[in-house]
């Protein structure tokens, strides 16, 4: 029950209509007792967001597309593995000063880690942003040989320099010389579900395809792979992760997993229910 000691956590990003955080951390907060609540804003100015967090007192916020990186010149202090990265994805307030975290990195690996080994894998990844980063950063720690497809070229090629990985402009791509390819970009996102980032003909049954988009939850590109004969992982498996790091973060408490997954399962299934 909201009441004046309620604590605020957000979501913060543009866009962030299609965000299934709210009712996943809702959920967690009632299945725990925790006296929280946790809404979605649409923030265009990413430094006003900030400037809200601090004036607010809201607690903790998510950071999504187009801020992870963005952000780190209103942060007050960064996480050692989130400065390494470059990127936030997590902000917790503490008593006005503001600390940046990463856990993207960790959902990732974890996520891809149940279905394979990383290490000497030949690993691409899609888009050049904070996730991107993140992963990467990841995928690199875990001794894979790494390259980045972007279709900005001096995005793609200062990300790649970053992560002392290789870079193909995504308009120069005609083949996947690749074990595992990870989209991080927006595309085929709801409401563009019907884009993706590769032409189906490109992908063979020898590639485990992951796409971080979790709204859809099979996204274009998934199917693709799919009738390719690929091994795919949707984005709720690195979303869960990434989350469950969060909510302990901002509570001091154990994350409840399994009714986390199940709300995000059950809001997919009711998308008129819960996507509003």
């Amino acid at each position: 029950m909201i009441d004046a000691a309620t604590q605020v956590f957000a979501v913060m990003g543009n866009p962030v209509n299609h965000s299934l955080s709210p009712v996943m951390f809702n959920q967690a907060f009632a299945e725990t007792g925790s006296n929280g609540v946790y809404v979605a804003f649409q923030v265009t100015a990413i430094g006003d967001g900030v400037s809200a967090m601090r004036s607010l007192g809201i607690k903790g916020a998510s950071i999504t597309i187009p801020h992870k990186v963005s952000i780190l010149d209103f942060l007050d202090e960064l996480d050692p593995i989130a400065k390494r990265i470059g990127a936030v994805n997590t902000v917790i307030n503490h008593e006005g000063c503001l600390k940046g975290y990463n856990s993207d990195c960790l959902g990732a690996v974890r996520a891809l880690e149940e279905i394979t080994r990383l290490e000497g894998k030949r690993v691409a990844i899609i888009g050049a942003g904070g996730a991107a980063r993140a992963i990467g950063s990841g995928v690199k720690s875990r001794r894979s040989e790494l390259t980045i497809i972007n279709r900005t070229v001096s995005n793609g090629e200062k990300l790649a320099a970053a992560l002392e990985a290789n870079f193909i402009p995504i308009s120069e791509l005609r083949s996947l010389p690749f074990d595992i390819l990870i989209h991080t970009a927006s595309v085929g996102m709801t409401p563009h579900i019907h884009q993706s980032p590769v032409p189906d003909a490109l992908l063979t049954p020898d590639i485990l395809v992951m796409d971080i988009v979790y709204a859809p939850l099979k996204t274009r590109l998934l199917k693709d792979a799919e009738n390719a004969g690929c091994q795919t992982i949707n984005g709720l498996a690195m979303f869960i992760h990434q989350a469950a790091f969060q909510f302990e973060l901002w509570t001091q408490s154990p994350a409840p997993i399994a009714v986390m997954k199940q709300s995000l399962i059950d809001a997919l299934n009711n998308p008129r229910k819960n996507h509003s």
